[in-house]
């Protein structure tokens, strides 16, 4: 039976758990506790927050069916981020931190309810943020309505210029 402490823990990672729409496995082996604690502060400045957890009270926490899909990942030292909006945050602030401080091993995701590995990690990581992907896909959308517009104008300038053109010519012609 487990202890008061541990249904504490059991608790707070089902609120945990139920608060974040993505989650991401780590192994943090290696890490030291001021190196966890700096990954923290960058992971925290988009909303997402990292906890080294005990695979069992994750389990437990996680839920039967949850529990089953990353079952395999929870094996050895875990560290799990708890991603409440967009994935993309994290896997650079995860990107960024191996590349400056020490390098953190993804074990896998659970990304809009599907496992997906470390590679899937790394290439959400190397996509541009958001704002810019929705700037290019407006500029997309927009360019036809764009060319649209400019042949129309051409067109419109193009007649007066012919209108202009014939004018003169008659005018020069009477006299």
């Amino acid at each position: 039976m487990p202890t008061a402490k541990k249904e504490a823990t059991i608790d707070e990672l089902r609120q945990r758990i139920a608060g974040a729409k993505h989650l991401v496995f780590t192994n943090y082996a290696g890490l030291t506790v001021a190196e966890i604690t700096k990954l923290r502060g960058q992971l925290r400045k988009d909303g997402t927050t990292y906890a080294v957890v005990k695979n069992t009270l994750f389990a437990r926490a996680a839920g039967v069916e949850l529990a089953k899909q990353v079952e395999e990942f929870l094996a050895g030292p875990t560290g799990v981020l708890f991603v409440t909006e967009d994935p993309v945050a994290p896997a650079k602030a995860l990107k960024t931190f191996s590349d400056e401080t020490k390098q953190v091993e993804v074990k896998a995701a659970l990304i809009d309810g599907k496992i997906v590995d470390a590679k899937a990690i790394a290439v959400l990581a190397s996509l541009p943020p958001k704002a810019e992907l929705q700037a290019k896909l407006l500029g997309l959308l927009t360019s036809p309505m764009r060319g649209f517009a400019g042949v129309v104008a051409a067109n419109r300038s193009g007649f007066v210029r012919i209108l202009n053109a014939r004018e003169k010519q008659l005018a020069e012609s009477a006299t």
